[in-house]
């Protein structure tokens, strides 16, 4: 992403401390604190210009968001939507559970303690084409086990792209990881849009181009995979048991019918 470097951006930035944090490692394991609050902390890892994390964070006041991204550039133009989102639909520019985070993947651990995050988002990272440059991938199995350290017991992750081969890619690589994944979607937006789904600006224009987005969930935290297990073992002993009603029920449908032939 090419950016334009704004005259002041850093003024900009430092002048925002209700909403930009950016010398995060110094209050790993202090987040709650930050708040005010022991709500849920998830995260966008790689927010772009934020859209995605402002529309969360106005639609879900009950949770905690972070945009975090290593452009002062884009937290200022986030900071920027956040506020003006806030005031059309809030009346108010303060923006209380959001904060904008200068930082990357690669400093995860030295900026959360363990647990301390209950979800990430993954839209649209950079593919990394090239053989060469796979550990450079945010669902590289290497980033993944950062993201399973900072995730609490209801950890999940969700990720979106547009590219084919880096969902293919982060499909064997979340399994590689012994990630249980569910809700997998080859095209998030083929028959009608999500709209219980927050767009980012790349889904936007991508999906204005018929192009598909793909999408999963991967449960992490030991509640959310119990909850799955127990989810997706009720499903299918609700389907052998209508598989075996059908099966039941066969012969004496038949015999109603040749009764009703006969007659």
């Amino acid at each position: 992403m090419r950016l334009r470097t704004k005259k002041n951006t850093r003024v900009g930035l430092e002048s925002q401390p209700d909403l930009i944090v950016l010398e995060p490692k110094k209050l790993k394991g202090r987040w709650r604190e930050l708040f005010g609050n022991d709500r849920p902390i998830h995260i966008e890892i790689g927010m772009g210009k934020g859209q995605f994390i402002s529309r969360w964070s106005a639609n879900n006041p009950d949770v905690n968001y972070l945009g975090m991204d290593m452009y002062d550039e884009l937290l200022l133009i986030g900071s920027e939507k956040a506020r003006k989102l806030w005031k059309e639909e809030k009346g108010s520019d303060e923006v209380p559970n959001l904060y904008l985070v200068r930082g990357n993947a690669e400093q995860l651990e030295e900026m959360f303690e363990d647990g301390e995050l209950e979800r990430i988002y993954l839209n649209f990272s950079d593919p990394w084409p090239k053989s060469k440059h796979a550990k450079r991938r945010l669902t590289h199995p290497r980033f993944l086990e950062k993201y399973k350290r900072a995730l609490n017991e209801k950890g999940e992750i969700h990720f979106k792209t547009d590219s084919l081969s880096l969902f293919e890619f982060s499909l064997n690589s979340f399994s590689d990881s012994r990630l249980q994944m569910r809700n997998i979607s080859l095209h998030l937006h083929r028959n009608e849009l999500r709209d219980d789904l927050v767009m980012t600006e790349y889904e936007t224009k991508f999906v204005g181009q018929g192009m598909p987005i793909y999408r999963l969930e991967a449960v992490v935290g030991s509640e959310v995979v119990r909850e799955h297990r127990e989810r997706v073992e009720a499903e299918l002993q609700a389907s052998i048991a209508r598989a075996a009603k059908r099966a039941g029920d066969g012969p004496e449908d038949a015999d109603e019918e040749s009764e009703e032939i006969a007659r």
